[in-house]
């Protein structure tokens, strides 16, 4: 069975690795973002997946700008059997999907129907859940609207950042795949997927694509909603504000519950009658903020005491 893999950034990566060694599947390419100039000089650099397809010595790896005319044609020759997402980061239209007899599927970082769209990983951390999974779903007409052929379920600790809970998802995801491939190796003399269990879509909540202004603290809000955000957004956008006329980087930070009460204007530093053994603490819309960890933009990233 020929396999074609899209994906781009390094959550992908050992989910690619798990098709390229599993028995009775034929990694036939990559289809991946094109290179982003880096640096200096701009020099072009590939995406984490298409990296890691270069080292797995994989020929034919496609960086198209659109899912056009011209990507549909080196595409189909090709001639794969089935299409393979994971945080690609563009929308397959049906012109695209019929080029795969076996139709598609795609890994999602969300217990569907539960935070459709572009950023399931950031919304379960912005919305403090308990508790948070992968889906891995066929491939439907609509966004993330596929019947599910595997999910697992499990805990939050309510300190997660948006790198940490990738790495979790992105090892989790890639054993998932293992089974749900091997499960579709057995059944690919039927010509078709394995059947999955539709989703309600009476339940169904979205999450949308975040913004860079997204990143800065509106200190009003109060300090349970700005630790997560500032946990949502590392490594990017990242959270920030501004100090003395410059911008300042928020990275790590927890409410501090201790029995201080202050009432200060939002965004103001408080003197902690404690000496500051918790860190920088600042008054937010609703309780207070003890800031760790933060670094002036073009400066290195500091603990809060060398601050």
């Amino acid at each position: 069975m020929k396999v074609l893999f899209a994906g781009s950034p390094a959550i992908a990566v050992p989910s690619l690795e798990t098709i390229f060694k599993t028995g009775g599947i034929e990694l036939i390419g990559v289809l991946t973002n094109p290179d982003t100039p880096k640096g200096r000089h701009g020099t072009p650099v590939p995406t984490e997946v298409g990296e890691a397809a270069r080292k797995l010595g994989l020929s034919s790896i496609l960086k198209p700008l659109k899912l056009d005319a011209a990507a549909r044609e080196q595409v189909s020759a090709l001639k794969p059997d089935l299409l393979i997402s994971f945080a690609y980061g563009r929308i397959f239209g049906p012109k695209f999907l019929d080029l795969f007899p076996l139709g598609g599927i795609n890994i999602h970082p969300s217990l569907l129907p539960k935070y459709r769209g572009p950023s399931p990983i950031q919304a379960a951390i912005l919305n403090r859940e308990s508790e948070t999974g992968i889906s891995i779903q066929t491939l439907a007409r609509e966004m993330d609207c596929g019947d599910i052929l595997a999910v697992e379920k499990f805990q939050l600790t309510g300190r997660e950042t948006a790198a940490s809970l990738g790495e979790t998802v992105s090892e989790k995801a890639a054993r998932m795949l293992e089974n749900v491939l091997l499960k579709i190796v057995r059944n690919q003399n039927t010509c078709r997927l394995p059947e999955g269990n539709p989703q309600n879509h009476d339940l169904a909540t979205y999450c949308s694509l975040i913004s860079k202004d997204e990143g800065i603290i509106d200190w009003t809000q109060n300090a349970q909603k700005i630790e997560a955000k500032i946990r949502a957004f590392e490594p990017w956008p990242l959270c920030r504000t501004i100090h003395n006329g410059r911008e300042l980087f928020i990275l790590e930070a927890e409410v501090y519950n201790d029995d201080f009460v202050s009432k200060g204007t939002p965004g103001t530093v408080l003197d902690n009658p404690n000496g500051h053994k918790n860190g920088i603490l600042i008054q937010t819309g609703d309780g207070i903020l003890s800031v760790i960890k933060l670094q002036y933009q073009g400066k290195k990233a500091l603990f809060w005491r060398d601050f």
